[in-house]
This record gives structure tokens, C-alpha cells and sequence, in this order.
């Protein structure tokens, strides 16, 4: 493919990003994100960098996910109908490399389900860590709550749990250490009895929901965590797929398909759009006595396509007023109810994404 086709694709791409004002600054080859804040500003509620990967001949998903430390399903859910197996030549894929933190406490391990991610607070002035997970599949979820890590093993040994080895009666009483484990290299051992954060022999199925409720990683990033989370760090495990930050005084919303909708991706490379319980008064509330720079339009769209991307919602308050724009927002009844408006929840044509 020529240079100029790979081009046009790229910059069709990067202008999706930019209308959608997704937060983040990156040069990922040779395309440029814009940014959503300076250096020089004080943290927000937002981390990492937005890129653009140019796909290259004969390389999966897969393997780009691996390499990104991403899931092959949020990726695809944030560039909607790529080919899994073979993105192709040419191919810009947008990579969902920024991320609100969850809405939990900024301690130790924070995992989000919704989103198959892993946060790490080391503390003090040390940048939050995330890391994508596998999840357990339909059937088998972990506990919503706050545990925390009683033990840490190097070369674990597996013991299956009794619904394990009736499910599969060749099953050992124990698994022994070794490159066939599935627990990996590397487990963390939480307080609830049964449930691990581990590696994997089988890398592809993180960033997907395939496991007995552990929660796995790429073998790298479990090594990298395992150096240095203690025993005793508090684990928090949350299901928020509708997430809310604030960044350099805007609001931003990163919206990721349900568990159900996961499913539906993985088999058929899309999923069902529908609304997201309680969204809209999870963001005014975030949004307090800014909700009346709230872009509307930007919100419904945000909500029924599910990107799993941060994409601001408010305009800039001197903006609002430049344009004639109203300062107040109609509440979301008035909204729903307008003639010739459609429902909050009606999906309309993707920006250009």
C-alpha cells in the first residue's frame, strides 16, 4: 500500500480524535494526538496518552494488544468492525491508552471490571500504574468489595477447586510450577479464599472474560507488579463502566461496553447499543456547578457507541457565550421532551470515529 493511502487513513483517524477531543498527547510513529493538558498542570483524574497504530502486514490484534498492554476487546470496541485476526496493511488503529481513574479510593490495587483494567497507587508522588486483565467469564465473577493481598509466591503451584476438576476430571489435585501453569510465574494471593491476581500460560486470553473469576495478566506486567506491591496492599474491585474525571478544569466521560455487550464483541465484532443505567445523573452530579457547560449531543453519543475513551463533555464557559449558546442547560426531562429532539439515549451517527 502507498504512502499516501496509509496517510489519508491516519489522518481520517486523528481528525475522529479530535472532534471527539479525546484527552491525551502522544507521538505513536509519526502521528500526533492532541493534548488535554499541560505538563506544567496539576494532576487530574485522567492518565496516559491517546495513540494512532499504523497496521502492518501479517500482525494479529492479538499481538498489537500484547504489545500495547491493551485487550484485544477494547480495542476492538474503540474502532468498531477491525478484523480481529488481521487488521491489515495500512490500517490506523486508534489505541485506548488514556483512562479515567475509577471512582474509588486512590490506594493500593483499584480493579475495574467493567473495563478489564488494573489500577496501582504506589503512593506518594509516584504516578498511578494500569495494567489490562482477563476476567472471570458468564458464570464465574469475582467479589465486588475490598480485600487485600495476604501472600505472593514466584513459580506457584495450581490447586483447582473442586467445580474444576468435575468440570474436567484430568485435572491434577495439584498443578505444578512450570511453562503449562496457568497461574504464570507470578500470584498474588487475595483474603477471599480461591481468588488470585496471577500471570498466565496463555497471554491471549487477558483483555477478555475467560477465566474462573482470578483476575490475569500479561506475563511481563505480573513480573513488573510483583516487584513491587507488598503484602498487605489494599485491592479494591469495582464495576463501573461508566467513568467520570475532571482534567485542566473539563469534564470527561469514558464510557465501556457492558459485560453483555463484551460477549456480543467478542462473537460478532459488535455489540447491542443500549442505554447505560443512571448515566445521565452520574454526570450531573459530577459535574456540579459546571452542568451548565454539559455538551448534550457529545454525551448521547458517547453513551450509545461505548468506546472505552475519554472524551470531554463540557464547553469552555466563554466559549458557551461567544457562540449565543444558552449558560444553562435544560434539565434532562426538558431535553428528552423537546420536539424534533431525540431520546437521551438515542444512538446517533458516530462524529467521524
Amino acid at each position: 500500500m502507498c504512502t499516501f493511502e496509509i496517510s489519508r487513513r491516519v489522518a481520517a483517524r486523528v481528525a475522529a480524535v479530535v472532534r471527539a477531543a479525546v484527552f491525551g498527547a502522544a507521538v505513536f510513529g509519526t502521528v500526533i494526538l492532541p493534548t488535554g493538558s499541560r505538563a506544567a498542570e496539576p494532576p487530574g483524574d485522567l492518565i496516559g496518552q491517546m495513540r494512532i497504530y499504523v497496521g502492518e502486514a501479517d500482525r494479529t490484534l492479538l499481538e498489537v494488544a500484547r504489545e500495547q498492554d491493551l485487550g484485544v476487546l477494547e480495542i476492538m470496541a474503540a474502532n468498531p468492525g477491525i478484523d480481529p485476526w488481521m487488521p491489515g496493511a495500512g490500517t490506523a488503529l486508534l489505541l485506548p491508552s488514556a483512562h479515567v481513574l475509577p471512582d474509588a479510593e486512590r490506594e493500593g490495587i483499584v480493579i475495574n471490571l467493567a473495563e478489564l483494567r488494573l489500577y496501582y497507587f504506589p503512593g506518594g508522588d509516584a504516578a498511578p500504574v494500569t495494567a489490562t486483565i482477563g476476567i472471570g467469564r458468564q458464570g464465574f465473577t469475582t467479589p465486588l468489595g475490598t480485600t487485600k493481598i495476604v501472600r505472593k509466591q514466584t513459580d506457584p503451584t495450581w490447586f483447582p477447586t473442586a467445580t474444576a476438576r468435575a468440570e474436567n476430571p484430568a485435572l491434577p489435585a495439584a498443578f505444578p510450577p512450570g511453562p503449562a501453569n496457568p497461574l504464570g510465574k507470578y500470584a498474588f494471593y487475595l483474603g477471599w479464599e480461591t481468588y488470585l491476581i496471577h500471570g498466565t500460560h496463555k497471554p491471549y486470553g487477558v483483555g477478555r472474560r475467560v477465566s474462573r473469576g482470578c483476575i490475569r495478566l500479561y506475563p511481563e506486567r505480573i513480573e513488573q507488579l510483583f516487584r513491587t506491591v507488598e503484602i498487605g496492599t489494599k485491592v479494591t474491585v469495582v464495576s463501573q463502566p461508566v467513568k467520570l474525571g475532571w482534567q485542566a478544569g473539563e469534564l470527561y466521560l469514558e464510557v465501556h461496553p457492558d459485560l453483555d455487550q463484551l460477549d456480543e464483541l467478542e462473537v460478532s465484532r459488535e455489540f447491542t447499543q443500549r442505554p447505560a443505567a443512571g448515566a445521565e445523573e452520574l454526570i450531573l452530579a459530577k459535574a456540579g456547578a459546571a452542568a451548565a457547560r454539559l455538551d448534550w449531543a457529545r454525551i448521547e453519543v458517547a453513551l450509545a457507541q461505548r468506546l472505552g475513551i475519554p472524551v470531554r463533555i463540557t464547553f469552555p464557559q466563554e466559549g458557551r457565550r461567544r457562540l449565543g449558546w444558552p449558560v444553562a442547560a435544560p434539565p434532562p426531562s426538558a431535553r428528552a421532551a423537546s420536539p424534533g429532539r431525540p431520546a437521551p439515549w438515542a444512538a446517533r451517527p458516530s462524529p467521524g470515529a
